[in-house]
């Protein structure tokens, strides 16, 4: 019988415990969001459709037996962009995942700087759709460009708002509203994933069902601090009660104040 891990952490928002270690690079304004050349235009259609989509489809199916709850829910939205926000449980995982919602549909992911930074792999991620947060205020001009028109494009943005990734991790951590603000501002649909971790027939290890929800929207006449507190509260309400499906426990999580160890 397995031992099971135990993961001692202090803080649910600053805590990280991927395995990674990547040095950063700076976004700044250096950076190029949008190339807009038919050979960038062919190589994300590369990556991601032909290399990429195959792979994730091969790799969730396999790995974690996915199943997707719900997505019916994005039906009536074909023909407009969304944003649709995910808790952050899986490395690789989470970069696959997405693409089987709506799979359609492309989607470009919010990263930390770190995704674009991988020796090799980061001259690729890009193309994959992922899109870096900005370090300083000139590379911020691109960054919220590029997601207007990803909107525009009637594409889907992905945003793992927990920033940081607890493998297995089954409830949902805090997070703050910031993030929030994209859609208010473009007037855009509002959707989430849940991640859930359930029994498995012929293993031991946790199969992964995905539950989609949405669309959220919020009151107009509100403040937009006071938009983007409701839309995030309406959005960690529904992930807390889809969290809560969770059946299997692989990784515990204890906080070091709690610890009786």
């Amino acid at each position: 019988m397995k031992k099971q891990r135990v993961i001692y952490f202090s803080d649910e928002l600053s805590n990280e415990f991927s395995k990674a270690q990547i040095k950063p690079k700076k976004i700044d304004k250096s950076y190029i969001y949008d190339y807009n050349t038919n050979f960038k235009k062919f190589t994300h259609f590369f990556w991601y459709r032909v290399i990429a989509f195959p792979l994730a489809f091969l790799y969730t199916k396999i790995k974690f037996g996915h199943r997707i709850v719900n997505q019916e829910v994005l039906k009536p939205y074909r023909n407009t962009g969304y944003f649709i926000y995910g808790n952050h449980t899986q490395d690789i995982g989470d970069a696959f995942m997405p693409q089987m919602i709506d799979k359609s549909r492309d989607k470009y992911v919010i990263v930390h700087s770190n995704n674009v930074s991988i020796p090799v792999l980061g001259r690729i991620t890009p193309s994959l759709g992922a899109i870096p947060l900005p370090d300083d205020l000139d590379a911020y001009k691109g960054f919220t460009k590029i997601i207007e028109k990803r909107i525009y494009e009637k594409k889907a943005i992905i945003i793992y708002p927990e920033a940081h990734i607890w493998p297995y991790y089954t409830k949902i951590r805090p997070f703050v509203d910031a993030s929030f603000q994209y859609p208010i501002k473009l007037g855009a649909p509002v959707f989430c994933f849940t991640n859930t971790y359930q029994k498995r027939r012929f293993s031991k290890k946790p199969k992964i069902v995905t539950y989609v929800d949405g669309p959220f929207f919020t009151d107009k006449k509100l403040s937009l601090k006071e938009q983007r507190a409701d839309l995030r509260n309406q959005v960690f309400s529904c992930m807390e009660s889809r969290a809560a499906l969770s059946q299997i426990e692989w990784i515990r999580y204890i906080k070091k104040e709690d610890s009786d160890d």
